[in-house]
């Protein structure tokens, strides 16, 4: 029984797919009905008896990258661009990341945002079809101080917020307080208590990734007052998200700056719906693996020579 119905449908399945017949053709010529000759090609490709094979290398080259990407780390999804000169990785990233966010978000969506370069350049390059009044953007850490200032997630929400004609709420709270006892008074004040409720509740995050170095400046900039970072303390650190710095399986350091910093935590972030990562180039590989080892981001949005390190290729 089963070969005269797998008969009939390869029959039918050369006609469609090899001689370029269409339903109604076949229909006619086997004297059965059109619907039934639509029931017989899918049954056809659900045994396997007809695969279908999509080349779009050579329109998309890199998909096989971000498909081995998702696959590897266990991603929503990742985006992979070509960036051979260093100079251009964060724009390209900043642009390819304001094009797949554009598609994401949708009416009333709120969005988290973190600080940085490559954060900023999605904000600059952000283009809706439509301006959508009704999005809100939201700082994920503090950030008034000298340090910085163009690049601060407040600053980048506003920019989000003009593209976008969508809304913003700022966050005045530092990148760091003096101590964990300060911090706790300050995290229990309305106006910034009610900012990361907000936050920990966003639809999407969009966060920058940082590398081992970042550890070094950002402890120079803001650690000036205390004693020197322990270096054992430094090895441990291989990058952070939010200013929360992270060892290579993307946990948290247990480090005086973590305990200090003003941010939405990484265990809040991870438990957004979508966390979409922003990143590339040598110095941020480490960082990024980290990122992806903890399940801090579900989305990667990088260069192919980032995603090849990353693949081990």
């Amino acid at each position: 029984m089963y070969k005269n119905d797998a008969r009939i449908l390869i029959e039918i399945a050369h006609m469609y797919y090899g001689e370029g017949r269409t339903q109604d053709q076949i229909s006619k010529k086997l004297n059965i009905s059109r619907s039934l000759v639509s029931k017989h090609l899918a049954k056809a490709r659900e045994d396997g008896l007809v695969e279908i094979t999509i080349h779009d290398e050579n329109i998309h080259p890199n998909r096989t990258y971000e498909e081995k990407l998702k696959k590897k780390y266990d991603l929503e999804d990742a985006v992979c661009v070509n960036a051979s000169d260093p100079n251009q990785i964060k724009r390209r990233i900043g642009d390819a990341a304001a094009k797949y966010l554009s598609r994401v978000i949708k009416p009333d969506s709120t969005i988290g945002v973190s600080s940085g370069t490559t954060v900023h350049e999605v904000a600059s390059n952000i283009h809706l079809s439509i301006n959508m009044n009704n999005i809100t953007f939201v700082p994920l850490v503090g950030g008034l101080g000298r340090e910085h200032t163009d690049i601060q997630a407040n600053v980048v929400c506003d920019i989000f917020a003009r593209r976008t004609g969508g809304l913003t709420v700022a966050l005045h709270a530092p990148v760091l307080v003096d101590d964990i006892y300060a911090k706790e008074i300050l995290m229990k004040q309305r106006f910034i208590k009610d900012v990361f409720d907000v936050a920990k509740k966003v639809d999407i995050a969009l966060v920058g990734i940082g590398g081992r170095p970042t550890y070094h400046e950002m402890t120079k900039a803001y650690l000036h007052k205390v004693d020197p970072i322990e270096e054992s303390e430094v090895e441990m650190v291989t990058g952070d998200v939010c200013y929360n710095f992270f060892d290579r399986n993307g946990n948290s350091v247990d480090s005086d700056w973590n305990k200090r910093v003003m941010a939405i935590s990484l265990d809040d972030l991870k438990k957004i719906p979508l966390v979409i990562g922003v990143a590339g180039g040598a110095s941020k590989i480490d960082g990024i693996y980290g990122a992806l080892e903890g399940k801090i981001v579900n989305v990667l949005i990088t260069d192919i020579y980032t995603a090849k390190q990353l693949l081990g290729l």
